[in-house]
């Protein structure tokens, strides 16, 4: 059973920081790309940033300078610092990750369930 955990939304005022997690579990033998998806309120689903396996990082305009998107392979984890929230960063956040498990099988996306992120004073 492969699962992908995200962790550490919350509510923080404009301006603060959080720092989200995501653990990959399960018979994985290699992670891919890891990233990060954001969906707020009334508003379609956009991607926020994503590593690839050597740790090359694109962001989304709009969160440029001010998220960093980063992993540990060593512990199939993967981050997304946000500092300087605004109003408009809240949002529930989906981590994914390309994996290839034991079993063989061609690399697949595998999705975490969501962590609320809620900027406001």
């Amino acid at each position: 059973q492969v699962q992908l955990v995200e962790s550490g939304g919350g509510l923080v005022q404009p301006g603060g920081s959080l720092r989200l997690s995501c653990a990959a579990s399960g018979s994985i033998s290699r992670v891919d790309r890891m990233g990060w998806y954001r969906q707020g309120p009334g508003k379609q689903r956009e991607l926020v940033a994503w590593i690839n396996g050597s740790g090359t990082k694109t962001y989304w305009d709009s969160v440029k300078g001010r998220f960093t998107i980063s992993r540990d392979n060593t512990k199939n984890m993967g981050y997304l610092q946000m500092n300087n929230l605004k109003r408009e960063d809240t949002a529930v956040y989906y981590c994914y990750a390309d994996l290839t498990l034991t079993d063989g099988r061609d690399s697949d996306r595998y999705w975490g369930q969501g962590t609320q992120v809620t900027v406001s004073s």
